[in-house]
């Protein structure tokens, strides 16, 4: 059921607003009565591993669905950002978090720690920045847990490979997995979506996705702050650990497109720049991409975080007899479909006209009431599928040669290889700046495509 969106999840979803019911009471009921994968009286224990907003907005979530859950451990490097999930979640669902002290993980193994403290057929939301998502996915599926994972979800080839890998084994041990690719539950979307794959505007010839705004935020390194604490607190700033503006940021648009076209790009080419950023990070602060799909139709990608430049959050497709939006912008998503390509009112043939809808809690209503009924749910491979593309055009856009789809699946550039031997937040960070606060920069021709 979807629920009324709480304070703490604010900071990312205020422009949410409470939508109709996404289950009928009967399968409700029946969600609560079946109690499939779950405690003796059907409760599901969650544990949160990655504390920062996207992970306290999902458990928010998570904890809003309906039947017994609690939340009963949490995992972070960060002691702060831990202990300030835990105080608003606490908060905000006094009954249903049961985090005491020793449940409560700092390091980098408290994903180990928080895993453990769930039965099998628990349930746990890994939401700390995409370098590490393969191995707290591959960990948690061994452990027999089911999974919400956040986007993104790897930051290289390797990485993608590894959750596909851990996916199929997921899905031979009947485990659920879902993951943070919200709009595909959004009911308006699916709606624009079907009538365009029903051939409403003819065969889609070229898509473009835009999300351009303000910088991405940086905080300067802090007294005494250890290099790797630094970065992960910027986590967004380090392509190691999010895989670039581009990828982190555009992940949804270019999963909507795609799924529109029913298609995964073939080729991406394209060009990448730092144009006024200066801050002490990785970041290129604009990103051009063209995708081509095998049947020669195109999607356009345009990402750039710079001030005071034109901001658009949308996306366009054009078909052989007709157009569609499938966002306006990130706050009103108002889906809609034209004749021909001159999108103003007389030319608009349908638009979405029920409740605003809430994808961010319906995703976990689904996922909830698949591990209640026992029924098949597994996102893994179009999730990583998406990922991939995201890749790819940063891939073509950073080395500046085009990158195939197999040549991008195929690729051993690891961005941050042997991530598994951190320990401590005073182990050596990936990426180090040079004797002048500067971090290495991606450009071509120095930036390897595969």
């Amino acid at each position: 059921m979807n629920l009324p969106m709480n304070s703490i999840t604010s900071n990312r979803r205020s422009f949410l607003k409470t939508s109709a019911t996404a289950m009928t009471a009967a399968a409700l009921t029946r969600a609560i009565e079946v109690g499939a994968h779950t405690g003796e009286d059907g409760t599901i224990d969650v544990a949160l591993v990655g504390c920062g907003g996207r992970g306290t907005g999902a458990v928010a979530n998570a904890l809003s669905t309906q039947g017994p859950v609690r939340l009963v451990a949490m995992a972070d490097v960060l002691g702060p950002r831990l202990e300030g999930s835990h105080d608003a979640l606490k908060k905000q669902f006094a009954e249903r978090t049961q985090v005491p002290p020793d449940q409560r993980f700092l390091g980098f193994d408290a994903f180990k720690k928080a895993i453990d403290c769930l039965p099998k057929g628990g349930l746990v939301v890994l939401a700390t920045p995409a370098g590490f998502r393969p191995i707290h996915f591959e960990y948690a599926v061994e452990r027999g847990v089911h999974v919400f994972m956040e986007k993104s979800f790897a930051v290289d080839a390797p990485g993608i490979r590894r959750v596909l890998r851990a996916g199929e084994v997921a899905k031979q041990k009947n485990l659920k997995v879902a993951t943070g690719l919200m709009w595909r539950h959004d009911k308006p979307r699916q709606e624009a979506i079907r009538r365009i794959h029903d051939g409403a505007i003819g065969e889609l010839i070229l898509l473009r996705t835009y999300r351009m705004h303000g910088a991405v935020g940086f905080t300067p390194r802090q007294t005494g702050e250890p290099e790797l604490a630094h970065q992960i607190r910027n986590y967004s700033c380090f392509n190691w650990l999010n895989a670039s503006f581009f990828v982190d940021w555009l992940i949804h648009n270019i999963d909507v497109c795609c799924w529109a076209k029913n298609a995964w790009p073939v080729l991406a080419q394209g060009h990448g720049a730092r144009v006024a950023r200066t801050e002490a990070d990785q970041m290129l602060d604009d990103y051009v991409v063209e995708y081509s799909f095998a049947d020669g139709a195109r999607l356009f990608a345009q990402g750039r975080h710079i001030n005071r430049t034109w901001d658009a959050f949308t996306d366009v497709v054009q078909g052989t007899k007709g157009s569609a939006v499938l966002m306006e912008s990130l706050s009103a998503p108002k889906p809609r479909l034209y004749r021909g390509h001159v999108q103003t009112p007389e030319h608009e043939t349908w638009r979405w006209k029920g409740e605003p809808w809430e994808p961010y809690q319906a995703e976990h209503d689904e996922l909830f009431a698949a591990i209640r009924n026992d029924t098949p749910y597994n996102e893994t491979e179009r999730s990583a599928q998406a990922c991939l593309v995201s890749i790819m055009g940063r891939m073509a856009a950073e080395s500046g040669q085009p990158v195939t789809y197999d040549q991008a699946m195929a690729s051993m550039v690891e961005l941050a290889p042997g991530l598994e031997r951190i320990q401590t937040l005073d182990d050596p960070a990936p990426v180090q700046a040079n004797p002048y606060g500067r971090y290495p920069i991606p450009t071509p021709p120095q930036a390897a495509a595969v």
